[in-house]
């Protein structure tokens, strides 16, 4: 199992905040931190991450021990990260439909690639086809409905790399992503804030908190070495 904890824009244009969000990631049991790079992030808009900010979030990462990956959104991201020999990273739905050549690009890169299907409407064929993707499973919307969670998979093929093996949760509490892993996710991304009731974007409802991420965490993991036993 893989959890990745979304930080995204919720650290409010504070950057020194990054910091406890990445210790309290760690602390609720992800595996991965993630950012998102060039998204609203221009030096005047609310995530400029420059390169000496990118730094300092490694720096972080490494004192808490957690792993670290950016979303990329454009080209210019993509040439600030390649500088840090980044381990993994991630295709956002809106790249994969905004800019397919973008995404070719940093499947290039030979890592680990993890992709959200949340705008890409032919589930049955998928864009690429690459030992070193993982699909997540996901819909662009925040928070998602009932509806729109009515259509999470029955199945999810954790051995496949030509099918969906994960799942990015946009919902409102950690029940769907558990039911995902029931059956058969073995990556999972959420969400991760500081304070669900923060407005300052929209994000923070969605989220999980460090207890919340914790307890996904703990019955997550159990619920997959349940199945990996035959259960």
């Amino acid at each position: 199992m893989i959890f990745i904890s979304e930080i995204g824009l919720n650290y409010n244009n504070n950057f020194n905040l990054c910091y406890e969000l990445i210790k309290q990631s760690k602390l609720s049991g992800a595996d991965i931190a993630k950012f998102q790079l060039g998204w609203r992030g221009k030096p005047e808009e609310i995530n400029f991450l420059d390169q000496n900010r990118i730094a300092q979030l490694y720096d972080w990462a490494d004192y808490f021990e957690i792993e670290l990956m950016f979303s990329v959104f454009n080209y210019d991201s993509l040439n600030l990260i390649k500088k840090f020999k980044p381990k993994k990273i991630k295709i956002a739905s809106r790249t994969l439909i905004d800019d397919i050549k973008l995404c070719q690009k940093i499947l290039d890169l030979d890592i680990k690639t993890f992709i959200s299907l949340g705008m890409w409407e032919d589930l049955e064929n998928l864009p690429f086809i690459n030992k070193n993707i993982i699909y997540l499973w996901c819909k662009s919307t925040y928070p998602n409905s009932l509806n729109d969670l009515k259509e999470l998979p029955k199945k999810f093929d954790a051995l496949n790399h030509e099918k969906i093996q994960g799942f990015s949760d946009h919902s409102i509490g950690i029940e769907t992503a558990l039911i995902a892993i029931s059956r058969g996710a073995t990556v999972i991304e959420k969400h991760f804030t500081l304070d669900k009731s923060n407005t300052f974007i929209r994000d923070h409802s969605l989220s999980a908190s460090p207890d919340e991420f914790r307890q996904m965490v703990n019955l997550g993991k159990d619920i997959h070495k349940k199945i990996k036993n035959g259960v």
